[in-house]
């Protein structure tokens, strides 16, 4: 019930929050315990009516981040006492669960996983198959190759939930009103000024857009990208069965696309499809509440099929009920949290991929902090709105990759595992130039990249695996051709922004850390940081000329990248941001050879006396003229070639006709990865990110600006008290064993960090890792790193263990 009539509604709400969802109803909760109790929740039908009600309820901890795992925690932990803090029941039972693994490869994922938990902080086993089911009495053992028991997951009612924090934020002076219809916002400058209702405008300061598988089509209206796709969510619900043990341990079976949870005696069962159905491409009608789809027990015959397989009683219990109804997924997994780009004080909360019952607590803790302190109070880089880059509202795309999505969250998470779907959308100039040359594509933002390249007769495909998969031996040949002789990357994906504008200089050297205020033709290597420090972009900055700055960033950060900029340009600044990525080639050109390569080529000397490293020059490739820069992300010396896109295909024939004498092979991005970990290069999103400082990274040699750039005061702080930790580089000492990220250090029997990201260093002859130790720890050389059930020796550096007085790059 509206704890107000919606006649009475409030003129103006220093928060108004559009969506009475489990997600809406914690951001609220929130708020008003950071002492923010102007608040107002506006639903359109009635609280949980949405997809809510609906869910499963299952509260899962271990995700696939840190921070996401961080998030999950905590909703365990809320939930269990929310109940004792607002008088209203939530249902929430903490009664573990357990996963088993039918396959080699799905014990393997689950003791990876294993090592992952240990790392976040989730307590996390191997049982036996017998301990298993002493927990679950029906499952049967047949098939089954292993199980893992994690105690501190429950579930808890959806509905209940939602009225429990609902409550909450009553309590706290929140007010909350059902049937009332947001229809449009009003706008003051970049912020929200008042949303107008069916029932009449309402002035407000901040809007938030919590309106789940709704929240797509209101904000594209608003301008913002929101790709989130409703899809059937389906799962039985049985009479109660002798044998089922009242709170007995949620089940899952991934290799069956399987969960299991006890209610009242009896059993939901349901699960994660591959092929799954879409629905509401077009529109989600207004008065869908509290309403189901219609069953399809052709689709839910894979549930059946496993469930009887898993717990063979299933077979003869008495279906009382399948429950159809539309959840929201997003094309990466990922739900959709934070400041909208754009805009200033507009923020969503969507796209939860049917775990918004586990994550909305943490979700609304997170935003809500994020709105009382103007900024985010934690690395919220996986789930962060800005991650997309605009045209992933596209519906048709949308809906191919939702029959996807939702089967990924149960399929084997393969190492370097690729989408199958809404593929083949972004395309280099010179894609089919490396389709002839047998690349095999990866998509990365929508983009497709070649990461790595078949030999003559082999098909440019993956054959996953945990070990050495497929293509080890082509990345090897990759690999040292660049440390050996040279390599050409395609980098057409990377993020190309041009800033520029009589202010832009000024702008950028309040947001970059290094010096940016150089001659034209210098190119300079900075992060961009926040209040705290932390490492909010990792990039290249080339000046051009006086007021006109190329920004060079990552592929899957270039839309983040450009709302940073632009939301820290200052009224009064005459300055302004294009992404100019879309008609820019780029590829580079690496190792030994490339600087003979490209003197050939130009006909230009390019020694250091002529293009020092840091610099860039303009060179004629043929007809074509390009923007060299003297700068590498291998650990070798090199130049990154950028021109028109339309010039790319010309200029990549050049350099290639050449390259036949000096050794040049094409390399993909696994090689451009593995060289990076070699050398010690940091990665944004993996080894730096929003919590990790440039002092804490081994990166104060970027940090030189004598401007006042945002985050110094924390920065010189920290320079005089110290840090606490290190990056560090890690070499196993077995050849035969390969890392990835998430894997557990340790050291004299104590866990002391993670593996933030790592791959095999052909030219150092075994798997390479990064991660943070402790101080203490930091002149230590002897490690164990856990990977799956598995401890390998490994060594430490603080050096690069490739060239670490780094003569190769600089020559």
């Amino acid at each position: 019930m509206a704890d107000i009539p919606s006649h009475a509604l409030p003129s103006h709400a220093r928060v108004v929050i559009v969506g009475g969802g489990i997600a809406g109803c914690s951001i609220a909760y929130h708020l008003t315990k950071l002492g923010i109790s102007d608040v107002l929740l506006l639903e359109q039908g009635q609280l949980s009516g949405g997809t809510t009600w609906h869910a499963a309820g299952l509260v899962g901890q271990l995700r696939a981040t840190h921070n996401l795992t961080r998030l999950a925690k905590y909703g365990a932990e809320l939930y269990e006492g929310l109940e004792a803090e607002t008088g209203q029941a939530t249902g929430y039972r903490r009664t573990g669960s357990i996963s088993v693994g039918r396959s080699a490869a799905r014990t393997e994922e689950l003791r990876r996983g294993l090592a992952m938990a240990a790392c976040f902080g989730v307590e996390m086993q191997e049982i036996s198959i017998a301990d298993a089911q002493a927990k679950i009495p029906l499952l049967s053992a047949e098939g089954l190759d292993s199980a893992f028991w994690i105690p501190g997951d429950g579930m808890t009612n959806p509905t209940d939930t939602t009225q429990s924090l609902a409550r909450g934020a009553r309590q706290g002076g929140a007010k909350i009103v059902e049937g009332v219809k947001v229809l449009s916002v009003e706008r003051a400058g970049r912020a929200p000024s008042a949303v107008i209702t069916d029932q009449g405008r309402i002035g407000c300061e901040t809007l938030v857009l919590a309106g789940g598988m709704w929240t797509r089509e209101f904000a594209r209206t608003l301008g913002v990208a929101v790709p989130l796709h409703a899809a059937e969510h389906m799962y039985a619900v049985t009479r109660p069965m002798e044998g089922v043990i009242r709170n007995q341990p949620v089940l899952r079976d991934p290799d069956g696309y399987l969960y299991v949870k006890e209610e009242v005696g009896g059993l939901v069962i349901g699960g994660f499809e591959p092929g799954a159905k879409p629905w509401g491409t077009h529109s989600i009608p207004d008065d869908f509440f509290f309403q189901l789809l219609q069953e399809d027990w052709e689709q839910f015959e894979v549930f059946m099929h496993s469930s009887i397989r898993l717990l063979p009683e299933v077979a003869n219990a008495q279906i009382r009920q399948l429950l159809v109804g539309p959840e929201s997924f997003t094309p990466d997994n990922a739900y959709c949290l934070g400041a909208a780009p754009g805009w200033d004080n507009l923020y969503v909360a969507a796209g939860f991929n049917s775990v918004g019952i586990a994550s909305s607590a943490g979700a609304g803790m997170a935003l809500a902090e994020w709105i009382a302190a103007g900024h985010a109070t934690m690395d919220l880089a996986d789930v962060d709105i800005r991650r997309f880059h605009g045209w992933e509202w596209n519906k048709t795309y949308l809906a191919e990759r939702t029959t996807e999505t939702v089967g990924t969250l149960y399929a084997m998470h393969w190492p370097y595992r690729q989408m199958e779907t809404g593929r083949g959308l972004r395309r280099s100039p010179l894609h089919e130039k490396l389709v002839a040359a047998g690349a095999c594509y990866g998509q990365v933002a929508g983009w497709e990249r070649p990461n790595w390249f078949a030999s003559p007769g082999q098909k440019p495909e993956y054959d996953y695996a945990y070990g050495r998969q497929n293509w080890h031996e082509n990345h090897r040949a990759e690999h040292m051709a660049v440390r050996k002789a040279c390599g050409l990357f395609d980098m057409a994906s990377y993020g190309k922004l041009l800033v520029q504008g009589r202010d832009a200089e000024r702008v950028l050297s309040r947001l970059c850390a290094n010096n940016v205020a150089v001659e034209p033709g210098r190119v300079v290597y900075t992060q961009m940081l926040n209040r705290r420090g932390g490492i909010e972009a990792d990039l290249t900055v080339a000046r051009l000329d006086s007021d006109r700055f190329l920004v060079v960033t990552s592929c899957g950060s270039t839309g983040r990248d450009r709302a940073w900029i632009e939301d820290h340009i200052p009224d009064d600044a005459h300055a302004f941001v294009t992404d100019v990525t879309s008609g820019t080639g780029a590829f580079s050109v690496m190792g030994p050879n490339a600087v003979a390569l490209l003197e050939q080529v130009t006909g230009q000397t390019l020694d250091d006396a002529a293009c020092p490293f840091g610099q860039w020059m303009e060179l004629e490739v043929g007809y074509a003229t390009v923007r060299a820069m003297r700068i590498t992300y291998v650990g070798e010396r090199g130049f990154e070639l950028y021109m028109p896109g339309e010039m790319a295909a010309y200029a990549f024939e050049r350099v290639t006709e050449a390259g036949t004498d000096h050794g040049l092979r094409l390399a993909g991005y696994h090689t451009l990865d593995s060289c990076r970990i070699e050398k010690a290069f940091r990665h944004w999103g993996h080894d730096i990110g929003p919590d990790d400082t440039p002092l804490e990274a081994g990166l104060g040699f970027a940090v030189k600006s004598q401007a006042a750039y945002i985050g110094r005061d924390a920065i010189e702080r920290q320079r005089q008290d110290g840090v606490t930790r290190r990056m560090m580089q890690f070499k196993l000492e077995d050849p035969d064993v390969h890392l990835f990220h998430d894997e557990a250090i340790w050291h004299d029997g104590k866990l002391i960090g993670r593996i933030t990201s790592g791959n095999y260093g052909h030219a150092l002859g075994g798997a390479i890792g990064m991660g943070y130790l402790p101080l203490a720890l930091a002149d230590e050389e002897k490690f164990t790193i856990q990977v799956g059930n598995r401890m390998v020796p490994a060594c430490a550096s603080r050096r690069p263990l490739y060239d670490p007085r780094s003569l190769r790059v600089r020559g």
